[in-house]
Formats: C-alpha cells, structure tokens, sequence
C-alpha cells in the first residue's frame, strides 16, 4: 500500500512538472489572472494526492488538473464577486486580443505555454524578475527554490515575484504571442533570459560550487519545450544545441572536492556522449537556412571543442574563424576576450596577449574575472611571472566561487614554475 501510494506520489510529481506549465498557461489564458492561475493549479495538484491514490491516475492527467483547477476557478469567482469583476474586465480585453480556445474539458490540455514565455521575458519587467518568473511559471519551480536557484532568501524572491506578478497586471501586459513582425525582435528577449538561467547553472556567479546543474537542466528542459513550440526559429535550435553540447562536459569539470577542471585536463571519457550526440544533430539545423545566428555559431565552438579527442587536435583555426562571426554579428567585449584566448591556441601566446592588451581599456572586462585570469594565463606561459602574479591576484579578488578562488590561487603559487597552458572553457 506504501508503496502504491508512493508511486502514485510520484506519478503526481512527474506529470506536475510536465504540465505545470502548460495548466497555468491555460488558466491564465482563460482568467487572465496570473495570481489566481497559480492558486487554482496548486489546489487542483492538492485534489490530486487525494484522490489518484485511491482512484488511480486518469488517462489525461493534465486534461483532469485543468478541469479540476477550472471549478476551483470558477467557485472562487462566485464567492468574490468584486475579484470576478475585474477579472471580467481583464478578460474580456484579453479576449478582444486573443480569443480563447473552446474551453473542452476532455480535450488534450491545450498548449499555451508560448504566452508565458513572452510574458515572463516581457522587456517592461526588470531583468531580475524575468528568469526568477520562468523558473517560478514554466518550470514550476517553488518559490524557495527559485530562491536558491538566485542566491537570495525566499522573502526577497517571493517580493520580487510579487512585484513583477503588479508590474504585469498594472501596466496590463498581454498574455500572448508577439504577431510575426514583432517576434524577431521580441524573441531575443526570451532566449536570453533562458541562456541566463543556463549561464548561472553551468558557472555560478557566486557561492561554493562551481556549478549548478539543477538549474542548468531547468534550462534545458525549458529550451526543450520551447523549441517544440517553435521549431522553425533556428535560434531557438541554436541555443538548445549549445546548451546541450556545453552541459555535457559538466560531470568533467570539477574534481572529487568540487574543484575546477580545466577543458585541456578534464577526462573527455566522463563527457556526455549521447547529450553530445543530440547537440551535434542540431547544430546543422541552427546554422542552415539563413544568415548565422549567435546562439548557433556558439554552438558550432561548441561541438568543436567537443568532437576533439584532445586539446592538441582541437581544430583552433575554425574556432577562431567562428569567433569572428560571432563579433560580426556582436562586437562584444567578452567575445573578442574568447577569440583572443583561441588565437593564443593557434598562434602563440604572444599573438593571445596582443589581442588582450588591446581590449585592456574595455570598460566591461576591467571587473571581468576570465580577463585578467586569461592574461596571466598567456603571461606565465611567456616566463613573465611577476606580471603573471599580478594579474591572478587581480582575478582572485573578483572571481565569484570558491572553486575558481581556489583554482587561482594554486596558480598564483606556480608563478615561480612553468605552467601547462590553460584554455578558457567554452
């Protein structure tokens, strides 16, 4: 009996982190409240850990929340006729916008999650709510764990959810896809917000680890959806793909204590080799069809560095050429950081630090920890230690997690010694 009910637990577990967001989708969809979407959609999860143990999970388990969280819906709305009004206005402004589906209770949960990721990465919000709202309605993530996943107590997450949750509402932000003139430029918006929950996942900005992998799969997994719901925008595959083939090389980049491996002495056995696999598929797709994009070119580096069997035989010319797509398209700071690092595969550190020393004035890159962490790199492979020392005391004090603290420090103590040469992962 305990252990029926504990796989009923999980059936509940496994199809409310599928659905959560497709449910809450839909009854933002239908109620256009996010507030109230949120509550019903728990009650109805609650109903369900009371009754599928006893009556066993129905055959369309999203299509019976939404049911469910729809009557929970509509009793409270009988019982608050001052909350029904408004809604009734919010409605039926989001009607004359977008109309609503049919609402068939035993039709397949309707797919609505593209609204909510539009509206979670609306530019009206502050960029501190945008993934914090992703995670918290697409992902289903509590807000506890949004919490953790950004480093704050969960008051100050639960405010600032709060906050955007106002922001929406007063400035009447429309739960809807942008029109197909508007989503080039909206797009963008959503994939940075997704690559910025990966980026935290895959490189901590702070804390003890050096990663954090939940939050990277969290990412994924949204990408995932995402590209199922727009399969034809290649930047869309581009960034899955480089999601994919970066996050399989994660097992490899710390060591037994948690420490910073770097990409020329991780063991590339311990990679990921079917995620690899899966990333590789797709970068063909990101960079055919039309001009290159940003997430695919990286994503090209990326399948590069993870087709090589070894840092000697990794092809730095098509790396570097890739690099210099990339700044055609995003004359960025950070970009010609990372091109300069794979120069100094191809040609030498001397041609890396030239192209360091010229971005020395760049405003973004003075508090940049990779920057002056790549440049000692160059400089003790030159013989030019105390100039090396220099430059990891510098990193040191801005490096963000105790692992790369500890993984400059070592180096900092080898100034006095030759150095294998160090590349920036990427």
């Amino acid at each position: 009996m305990r252990e029926q009910a504990s796989g009923t637990g999980r059936a509940v577990e496994s199809v409310f982190r599928e659905e959560h967001g497709r449910l809450l989708a839909s009854l933002v969809q239908r109620f256009g409240d996010l507030d109230l979407a949120e509550e019903v959609a728990s009650e109805a999860i609650e109903a369900a850990l009371v009754h599928w143990p006893a009556q066993g999970v129905p055959v369309k388990p999203g299509a019976w929340l939404l049911t469910t969280a729809r009557r929970k819906a509509v009793d409270r709305l009988r019982r608050d006729q001052t909350y029904a009004a408004r809604l009734a206005v919010l409605q039926v402004e989001a009607d004359r916008a977008d109309p609503a589906p049919p609402a068939d209770a035993d039709a397949d949960l309707p797919d609505e999650r593209l609204q909510l990721f539009f509206t979670c990465a609306h530019p009206a919000l502050p960029d501190e709510a945008r993934g914090a709202l992703m995670l918290r309605c697409l992902a289903g993530l509590t807000t506890p764990e949004v919490a953790r996943a950004y480093l704050v107590p969960p008051a100050t997450m639960a405010q600032r959810i709060v906050r955007a949750k106002k922001k929406i509402r007063a400035a009447r932000i429309p739960f809807r896809v942008p029109g197909t003139d508007e989503l080039p430029v909206r797009l963008p918006g959503v994939l940075q917000v997704l690559y910025s929950v990966f980026t935290e996942g895959y490189a901590a900005s702070s804390g003890p680890d050096l990663q954090r992998p939940d939050l990277a799969e969290e990412a994924i997994r949204l990408a995932r959806i995402l590209r199922r719901l727009l399969p034809a925008e290649r930047e869309v595959t581009g960034l899955l793909a480089l999601m994919l083939l970066v996050h399989a090389r994660r097992e490899a980049r710390t060591g037994p204590d948690g420490e910073l491996v770097l990409l020329e002495d991780q063991d590339r056995g311990r990679w990921d080799r079917a995620m690899i696999e899966e990333g590789l598929a797709l970068v063909p797709v990101a960079l055919t069809g039309g001009p290159p994009g940003l997430y695919g070119v990286q994503a090209a580096i990326a399948a590069l560095h993870d087709e090589a069997a070894d840092l000697e035989t990794t092809d730095w010319p098509q790396i570097v050429a890739l690099y210099e797509v990339m700044l055609a398209l995003d004359p960025s700071p950070v970009i010609a950081l990372n091109r300069a690092a794979a120069v100094a595969m191809r040609d030498g550190p001397h041609a890396g630090l030239a192209l360091l020393d010229e971005l020395a004035d760049e405003e973004r890159l003075r508090g940049y920890h990779p920057y002056h962490a790549a440049r000692a790199d160059l400089l003790q492979r030159l013989g030019r230690l105390d100039e090396a020392a220099a430059a990891y005391r510098r990193a040191l004090e801005l490096a963000g997690t105790e692992p790369e603290r500890a993984h400059l420090r070592r180096r900092l103590g080898a100034t006095e010694s030759p150095a294998p040469n160090g590349v920036m992962d990427t």
